[in-house]
């Protein structure tokens, strides 16, 4: 077993959305073996929650258990909260880590269908379960919600219009709740960068010359950004900017607010890449990319 330092998070329970790969799943294994937590991950594959299961191996295996649910429907969240009243469970944590990043494209390109996924699962899903979890949390001597958002919050990038509104609502509501519940519940608001995980799955072919290598020039491991907002965790921060990219993004929207999203979104055409064609170019197809 791993020792660890004492910290506000030992012994927890906590409730991981998007637990079954990236920072979801690093998160939850640093709050099993650093803070020998009690993990509930929440997804849909349970292929990749057995996975994590198995990395975790048999010292640690017995602190995750999982359901498997769509975050984006609120009776999800509500059956979730009844059957841990049922069980007598008493989740301290929340972290509200599941979120899709659709393909870029110019907005027109978007169907509606597209726009209405991308809000309910980056942002209605934390509205859904909080409200359901909420009343419950707050009984934890240390209840706390953790909403995992990003940089696309801070400052909008062409060809993110749906995913930067999710994301942008998801802030200004973490912001509220923050003020509303404080000194009740902890509540904090992270906005990572760009993250090498498996988010940009729904961008389809990407040239690995090019797109990748972009990609990989702004981009933060996923080792290193959940060691980032673990440690903000762990000392209660309540506002987590991480990476280089975020932290610039940051800047420059305080700063120069229309110029620094013209030259970011600049930057991202002089790339000239597949990944940024349906942003960009004219001679695409707009049919819009099936939803996954």
């Amino acid at each position: 077993m791993i020792t660890f330092n004492k910290n506000w998070l030992d012994n927890s329970t906590v409730i991981v959305t998007g637990a079954s790969g990236g920072m979801g799943a690093g998160i939850a294994k640093r709050l099993i073996q650093d803070h020998n937590c009690t993990v509930i991950g929440i997804a849909r594959s349970e292929e990749k929650m057995k996975s994590v299961i198995a990395d975790l191996g048999p010292a640690y295996a017995d602190k995750f258990t999982y359901h498997l649910f769509d975050v984006s429907k609120k009776e999800n969240w509500e059956n979730l909260a009844k059957e841990l009243d049922e069980k007598n469970i008493q989740p301290d944590i929340l972290i509200n880590n599941a979120g899709i990043l659709p393909k870029f494209k110019r907005f027109d390109r978007f169907s509606d269908e597209e726009i209405e996924r991308v809000m309910n699962i980056n942002f209605y899903s934390c509205v859904y379960s909080i409200r359901a979890l909420i009343p419950v949390i707050q009984k934890s001597s240390k209840a706390a919600i953790i909403n995992i958002d990003s940089s696309a919050a801070l400052m909008t990038l062409a060809g993110t219009s749906g995913y930067s509104a999710s994301k942008a609502a998801l802030k200004a509501f973490t912001e509220a709740v923050r003020t509303e519940y404080m000194g009740k519940v902890y509540v904090s608001l992270v906005c990572p960068g760009f993250t090498k995980t498996d988010i940009f799955r729904n961008q389809g072919e990407v040239e690995h010359d090019a797109g990748d290598a972009v990609i990989n020039l702004v981009a933060t491991s996923c080792d290193r950004m959940v060691n980032m907002i673990m440690r903000g965790i762990e000392h209660k921060v309540p506002m987590q900017v991480h990476g280089v990219d975020a932290h610039l993004m940051s800047v420059c929207d305080r700063l120069m607010p229309v110029l620094g999203n013209t030259v970011f979104s600049g930057f991202m055409k002089l790339a000239n890449v597949n990944i940024f064609a349906h942003v960009f170019r004219e001679d695409v197809s707009e049919e819009p990319a099936p939803i996954s």
